[in-house]
């Protein structure tokens, strides 16, 4: 039997969704990458290791927690921008994806552009912490003496642009114009035993990367940037609470994918990594942490992300701060 051109087109376009279909649930062929842009034992690699465990079940592949520190997260960030191999994912946070756009001239990748939105997996407030020998007990007498040193004592971040970064220059710039040095470090951990140590004297930074230096005293937490104060310190105060109003902010993590990942393969990550999050063991260990789960599906991650980068974005402009790539 001959068959003419357009029938032949018509059975192409009849089986198209067939094959489309089992190219998705094959997928994938071999392990999966998942790009975590902080160093192991960093609040983002605990986050990153509960979403693994799961979808490595899920999907029927081992799913390789790969660290690529460094630039505030924007390397590893770029990495899973820039992948072609059509197996790695990652996750990002605050920096990377929210306030690098506006603070670097020439930012290597697009989070718009050049990324998706899988599901923004937690959230936590930010504690303003410091070194337990800082004649500081409160918002109030920390302001003082700053304003009595100034250019004498350090703040940390994970680097420009980052979550702590940023959230200290707006403390500082509400408080009155402090004047401190900005450290910066390739992750929580490092930046952690510093201002333990005394060789840095105050950051802002996610309640879950110091609960428990906070727990056992070797750091003090003098205000906390929640709207309520946060469930597991009930006694550290709100910076609202303390009169600077507007400074409500949290830290999150989003898990991302390459731009071109289908559209079915984005759905199907974000579920299991839903699933994952809600899975009583793993819920159990973020929620200790200090992290609200939140796994939500690919449409509220990216409206979450669109509002964050405007809000933040707009702050950087505000305040005229720019970073060289």
């Amino acid at each position: 039997m001959t068959l003419t051109r357009r029938g032949l087109m018509a059975a192409s376009l009849a089986t198209a969704p067939i094959l489309s279909a089992r190219a998705q649930s094959s997928w994938p062929e071999r392990p999966v990458r998942f790009i975590v842009p902080f160093p192991a034992g960093s609040s983002p690699d605990l986050t990153g290791r509960v979403v693994t465990a799961h979808l490595a079940t899920a999907l029927g592949q081992p799913v390789v927690v790969e660290n690529r520190a460094g630039a505030g997260g924007n390397i590893g960030t770029d990495a899973v921008a820039k992948a072609t191999d059509g197996h790695t994912i990652g996750l990002s946070i605050n920096g990377p994806l929210s306030t690098a756009p506006a603070l670097f001239a020439n930012l290597p990748y697009d989070p718009v552009r050049d990324l998706k939105a899988v599901s923004l997996l937690v959230r936590g407030p930010q504690f303003l912490v410091v070194n337990k020998d800082l004649p500081a007990t409160d918002l109030a007498s920390f302001v003082a003496h700053v304003k009595a040193n100034p250019g004498k004592l350090a703040f940390g971040s994970v680097g420009p642009g980052s979550g702590g970064h940023l959230g200290m220059i707006d403390l500082m710039a509400k408080a009155g114009g402090l004047e401190m040095l900005h450290v910066p470090y390739r992750g929580f951990p490092d930046a952690t035993l510093d201002l333990v140590a005394g060789r840095i004297q105050a950051m802002v930074v996610t309640t879950a990367a110091v609960m428990g230096q906070v727990r056992d005293g070797s750091i003090r937490a003098l205000a906390v940037t929640s709207k309520d104060r946060f469930r597991l310190t009930p006694d550290v105060p709100t910076l609202a609470e303390q009169g600077m109003a507007n400074a409500e902010s949290y830290g999150w993590q989003i898990m991302v994918a390459p731009a071109n990942t289908p559209p079915e393969r984005i759905a199907r990550l974000a579920a299991e990594a839903q699933k994952g999050l809600r899975e009583p063991a793993g819920r159990q260990r973020l929620e200790t942490a200090g992290f609200e789960v939140m796994a939500t599906g690919p449409d509220e991650a990216a409206a979450f992300l669109a509002e964050e980068t405007d809000r933040w974005g707009g702050m950087i402009r505000r305040l005229g701060i720019r970073m060289d790539a």
